[in-house]
């Protein structure tokens, strides 16, 4: 079913892509528009994760390097029955992550050095978690495939801008398609990109709650980085907004509301969710209690912060 949606959805966005084409040089427009889509999702399909990975200067890492965030990955990949994806660390102050590839056996997962210092062990396990449900619901082709087409759409809008006007005579629509290819378009294409990644993430959360076994987890780690994603600037991201969908949370500043513009839910929403898993997940694994055998109570050890014992604050794994 998901690579029936990515089919409609890249039709549709080629659609969108030779109409621009079509209303700013009429058809010989729409051809070259046509077999510039036609290039652009063959290359993307191949290429589109090491176009994002280069984007935000991904480093690859390994069980040397980063032994713990490593060893999370390992860890919940079993857990999924995934294959090992690859694994990169992006060099941000800003809280993040993201996955990427065309599907499980090409997959790539990334985590921002901000991530993993600010978070938890199980936090960072959840984040990762819910990157992988990505992977596994392959997801991360359809939003990488989308990122393009919507950023080469947005561009075909500038150059209608600066160009548009010059071409009236093959544009059969003049200065109202123009316009249309200004405006319209571009906007159709985000409304898309938006409400792909918004249901998808839903489903993503879910499943990486499962994965990683611990809801509320995720459910912090949400909490934490909204709380801070849109204090701390994301340079790249703002300089590359089509990719801002790929991303557990929304990069970019001023995205707060779960509306018809957001890139994502709201991320009260999205906490709401998971509480409720949880106690769902809770009443599943909990037996009834007999009278004759109550449950005992037992002390709860806090996680300090990457399996380290005391009252030490997180530190992460680059310490």
């Amino acid at each position: 079913m998901n690579l029936v949606r990515t089919a409609m959805l890249l039709a549709f966005m080629t659609a969108l892509f030779m109409a621009v084409g079509f209303v700013i040089g009429g058809k010989g427009g729409m051809m070259i528009a046509l077999l510039i889509a036609a290039g652009m999702n063959f290359f993307s399909y191949w290429n589109s994760d090491k176009m994002v990975l280069r984007m935000y200067n991904a480093q690859e890492v390994d069980e040397r390097s980063a032994p713990e965030y490593y060893g999370i990955v390992r860890d919940l990949a079993k857990n999924a029955g995934l294959p090992m994806p690859r694994v990169f660390v992006i060099d941000s102050a800003q809280p993040n992550a993201f996955a990427t590839g065309r599907n499980p056996e090409n997959a790539a997962v990334a985590a921002s050095t901000g991530l993993l210092h600010a978070l938890s062990y199980d936090e960072v396990a959840g984040v990762m978690a819910h990157e992988l449900a990505h992977v596994q619901n392959r997801d991360t082709l359809t939003m990488t495939l989308t990122a393009t087409l919507a950023g080469a759409i947005s561009m075909l809008g500038n150059f209608a801008f600066f160009f548009g006007g010059n071409r009236e005579n093959n544009n059969p629509l003049g200065f109202i398609g123009t316009l249309i290819a200004m405006i319209v378009a571009p906007l159709a294409a985000m409304l898309v990109q938006m409400a792909i990644s918004r249901t998808r993430e839903y489903s993503a959360d879910r499943r990486g709650a499962e994965i990683c076994g611990k809801p509320l987890a995720l459910a912090s780690a949400l909490q934490k980085i909204a709380g801070v994603s849109h204090q701390i600037p994301n340079d790249q991201a703002e300089r590359n907004p089509a990719t801002a969908h790929m991303f557990i949370i929304n990069p970019l500043s001023g995205e707060r509301m779960d509306n018809l513009f957001s890139t994502h839910p709201a991320t009260e929403n999205r906490i709401a969710a998971l509480q409720e898993l949880a106690r769902e997940m809770q009443a599943v694994s909990t037996p009834p209690v007999r009278a004759d055998n109550p449950v005992r109570k037992s002390r709860s050890v806090p996680s300090t912060g990457w399996g380290r014992g005391g009252s030490e604050p997180p530190k992460g794994p680059w310490s």
